[in-house]
Formats: C-alpha cells, structure tokens, sequence
C-alpha cells in the first residue's frame, strides 16, 4: 500500500500526506503533504481506457473491493496509511473537496459552503458551513467540530501527522454556529489545502485527553465511531474485510446510488488479480504490471493507469538506536551519495515498471511546477563511482567481502511491506546492487498495517523501501524532511536534521508568489539530492481494474488518476448494474 503524506503536492499530491503500501497531506503508500501517507497499492504499466457509462443511474447493489492491506484506524486526526484513507474518504465528509484539476472545491457533499473568504494579508480565513450537515448520530455538524479538530491536531500532545498543516494558526473563532474565523501567524502559502480535511466529532472526543485519543475507539470500532458521509462504517473484521453502507439519514442533497460497500482483504496483489478476474470483486486497485494484459484481455475488465501523484524512495534512519550496533551507517553524505550510484534506477523503471514510471531525483513530481529538472542531482548507474566514493569514505572490504569502518559492518535491514509484488523485487535488486559494491542488505517484507504502527510512523526501522501518495496538491513537504517534524507528532521518520533546509522550507511557504516559490523549490530540490536523506526512486502509477459491466459511472465522474484518491473519486454518482 502506500504511505500518506500529509504534504503537498497534487497532481503533486502530498501530506497532509499518506504512505504508499503499494504510500503523504502525504500518506505512505502502502501509505505523503507530507501531509501524505505510505502506500501497499502497485502501478506498473500505460493506462487505458476507463470504463464509462451508458443509460442512468441505478440505486441498489453491493461493490466489492479488493486490497492487501488492512486499515489501521479511521480517526481523520491519525490516518496515515491508504487503506485507512479510503475509508475516510467515504465515510466523512471533507471541509472541503479537490476538483479534477486538484482546485479546492465546496462540493455538495463537502461541508462547507462556498469557497473560504481570503483577507488581503493572506492570513485571515472566514469558513461558512452548511447549515444542514449533520452526523450519523443526529448531531448538528458546527463551527465548533472545525474548531475542535483543527485545535487537536495542532497539539503536540496528540501526535497527529497532519500537525504540519495547521501549526501555522494562530487563532481559530467561531463566529456563530456556521462560521468559523482562522488567524494565521504567518502567510502559508499551501494553507487553503490545509482545508482539504475531515472534521471530527467534538461532542464524541472532546473529554478525551490528547494523549490518549489515539487509543480511543473511535476510529477502530464502527459501533463507537460516528461519521458524517454518505456511508456509514458498520463492520470490520480484521485481516479480512470491512465494509460500509448507505447511511438512510445522510444529510446530503446528493445521495450515493451504491447501498454497500465491502474493501476485501487478500494476502497479496496477485491473489487480488485472481479475484478480480474470477469476478468476486468488481474493482482493485492493486493490479501488478506482469499481470496487466492478462486482465485487459478479460471481457467486461478495464485497466486505468496513468503516472500518479506518487513517488517510491528508499529512506535511511540517521538514529543510532536503530540498528544492532547502535551506530547508523548512513550519517555521511557521500556514504548516501553511493548508495545512490550503485542502485540501478533505470533498470526498475525498464524491468519492474515495464516502463510505466519516471526516475525522481527530488521530492518533486517531474514536470510538476517545483520540479528542479536538471538542477538536481541525477544518480546514473554506475558501482564503480560508487565503491570509489565508499573508499573514500573510509569503508573497507572485511574477511566476507562486506565492507566495515571503525568495527562496523556494512549490513543493515530493508523493510516494505509484504505482498506487494513490485517492492519485493525492487528489494531483490537493491539487494544485489549493494552487494555487488560490498553492502549486505536484508529485505524483510511485513504486514502493512503493523508496519506502518510500529515501525514507520514511530520512526523505529534501519531503512525503508515505501511510497508517498502525495495528497495535498502542494509541493511543501515540510512535514517529510523539516527537523521540526520528528515523531510522532511528524512525518520526518528517519530523523533527518537539515537546518539550511528547514529555512527553506519555512520561505517557500511565506512566499505567495508562484513564479518565486518555485525558485526555492528548485532550490530544495537541488540541496536535498545532493544531501540525500532518501534515495528517490521513480513516480509511478496506480493500476486501477474495473469490472465494467457492473461498475457504472458519467464520463465527469470517472476516476481521476492525477489525484491521490483518485480511483474513488465521485464515487457518490457511480452505480452498479
């Protein structure tokens, strides 16, 4: 899956991110703005055509949806994983929603209104909500859950990987039951995605204290967690599937069509691809690329696939505690530097992505506005480069052959998470890379979900093969790599400290101007490929198949590729034959 990154980014979206299992806002894809999250999903070859549409709609019916990984929590204020941010997106209503174009859009599903107010200094925002929306539960939705929920996740005490997005306010006042007032301390630039967010119910939480919300039920028990979407969470059996349903009370003018919906569990993208074609799911999001044909040739199943807003990197841990030796090897850049020239990129992209990706040498989605292009570092293949640059590091070859300094050996453990077939062989060619240049590496495939919660988002691992789904559509990605986002209450997971970055990070975000902002981004994306607190990858797809005989959509309502939900989005309009 991926990460979610609570970031930035949109078409470059990021964290608010989420991590790609297949991972930031940003999520890791599994789980990005860094509001983003890691992600478990797989994208591995050219897109073709969606299925679409015909007559009209049609209520009724249940879809089926396969994945490989479990959600964690649903809780808005902690999610930080695609699975979970599926769920999310179904079951809560956004303040906000993201049009085709990733432009902020008051939706009739979203909560708000219209479009915020902006004050002339860019600090100040009035937010109107609706004054008809409404929880599962019967309780208005107000001003006051927008005020609860901004407030928590700027606590450091709660630990939320979106505290990057809203740590900017300075006050937040609830003008009357439907307006809400934002006072920011400085101009932040990416601040209106910041209202790309679910809003949590404070008549639920609002007596638990902040340190131990993240262990409440709320999130992890349907009969405990009260939502405001058109569906309603009603099971979850662990490791096997959960499943929502048309909640009859949704306030809502427009009403979904689809009655259930059911997110499959299997144990990897493979066993998914089978299901699919057997016909016991109508939509997966997890095709691999060898995989590809053998689905486009089945009757009734298209494949929608297209570059992404996500990107897979490997990332090193800078804390000594991580590793058996207590010493982290990657401390020195031109040790990183090495890693970088003995991976063979373009050989992923050709050979695992079947050419379906494009190399990153930044954070920055290629050709996206903050793109540096040429300014940054391209890593090309090359061993010998790269054992010259170790030597002079001061590695040495040891009786095995692996390389040792100051009594220690170049061994270190990869992690990704278990079942996607496309990191399993990216690490497989990690492996021998770095062997070949004397580096032992260890792949270890986990569970997504445990992963994610013990290792990931605490920030407790060696090093990590994962993915940003870049869900917030600016590039700040301040949350993924600023000394200030340590966990739990960041993003920055392998302890990374770059003080001149973390200055730029903070102008890039005062800077309104467009044109200037994407200077010091060029700029940041020239000094973190050098400096190398990752190993970028590739940007990749998200291989999306669909039963079209029974899946149904209009033609402005078909998946969107270029966004980080983008297999979900309109889905309130879809139907099933």
């Amino acid at each position: 899956m991926r990460k979610k990154k609570w970031v930035s980014s949109f078409t470059v979206f990021a964290l608010a991110a989420v991590l790609i299992a297949g991972c930031t806002g940003n999520k890791p894809q599994e789980s990005a703005s860094p509001s983003a999250s890691p992600s478990a999903t797989s994208s591995e070859s050219p897109s073709e055509s969606p299925s679409a549409s015909p007559a009209g709609p049609k209520d009724g019916g249940t879809l089926t949806i396969s994945t490989f990984s479990d959600m964690v929590s649903v809780n808005p204020i902690f999610i930080n994983d695609t699975a979970s941010g599926d769920l999310d997106a179904l079951i809560f209503a956004k303040l906000y929603d993201l049009d085709r174009n990733a432009n902020l859009a008051a939706e009739p599903w979203s909560l708000a209104a219209e479009l915020p107010q902006v004050a002339a200094d860019n600090k100040t925002y009035v937010i109107k909500l609706k004054p008809n929306a409404k929880w599962s539960d019967g309780q208005p939705i107000t001003a006051e859950d927008v005020k609860f929920t901004f407030d928590t996740i700027r606590n450091p005490d709660v630990g939320s990987p979106a505290i990057s997005t809203l740590d900017k306010i300075d006050t937040i006042t609830v003008k009357d039951p439907q307006t809400v007032e934002i006072k920011l301390k400085q101009v932040y630039a990416p601040f209106p995605y910041s209202l790309y967010i679910s809003i949590v119910p404070q008549h639920i939480l609002k007596d638990v204290p902040a340190k131990e919300l993240k262990a409440h039920k709320f999130g992890v028990d349907p009969a405990q967690t009260v939502t405001s979407g058109p569906w309603k969470w009603t099971e979850w059996t662990q490791g096997q599937h959960f499943t929502i349903e048309k909640d009859p009370n949704y306030w809502g003018e427009k009403k979904p069509h689809i009655d259930k919906i059911v997110y499959k569990i299997y144990a990897d993208q493979n066993t998914e691809v089978q299901a699919l074609m057997k016909g016991d799911v109508q939509m997966t999001e997890a095709i691999p690329l060898t995989q590809i044909e053998a689905v486009k040739k089945q009757q009734n199943l298209n494949v929608i696939l297209a570059p992404g807003p996500q990107y897979e990197y490997i990332q090193f841990n800078f804390k000594d505690e991580n590793f058996p030796q207590k010493v982290s090897p990657f401390k020195s850049q031109k040790t990183r530097q090495a890693i970088a020239y003995a991976l063979n990129r373009q050989g992923m992209v050709d050979n695992v992505l079947k050419g379906a990706g494009a190399l990153m040498n930044s954070p920055f989605l290629p050709k996206s506005w903050a793109d540096p292009g040429d300014k940054a570092v391209n890593y090309a293949y090359d061993p010998e480069k790269a054992k010259a640059l170790l030597a002079e590091d001061g590695w040495k070859p040891g009786k095995d052959g692996i390389l040792e300094k100051d009594g220690i050996r170049f061994s270190f453990e990869l992690q990704y998470n278990a079942g996607n077939s496309r990191r399993e062989q990216v690490s497989a060619i990690v492996q021998q890379n770095l062997k070949d240049v004397g580096i032992e590496v260890i792949p270890k495939g986990i569970d997504f979900a445990t992963w994610i919660d013990q290792n990931v988002t605490p920030g407790k691992f060696p090093a990590i093969l994962l993915g940003w789904s870049l869900s917030n559509p600016d590039p700040d990605a301040e949350s993924i790599f600023s000394s200030k986002y340590f966990p739990p209450a960041g993003q920055n997971s392998g302890w990374y400290v770059n003080k001149e970055l973390d200055e730029l990070w903070v102008k890039g975000q005062q800077t309104v101007d467009k044109t200037e902002r994407a200077k010091i981004y060029h700029e940041i994306g020239e000094k973190i490929s050098i400096d190398l607190p990752y190993v970028f990858l590739y940007q990749y797809g998200l291989p999306q198949g669909v039963d079209a005989s029974k899946v149904k959509w209009a033609e402005e309502d078909r998946p969107e590729s270029s966004l980080a939900y983008g297999y979900l989005f309109h889905i309130i309009n879809w139907w099933l034959e």
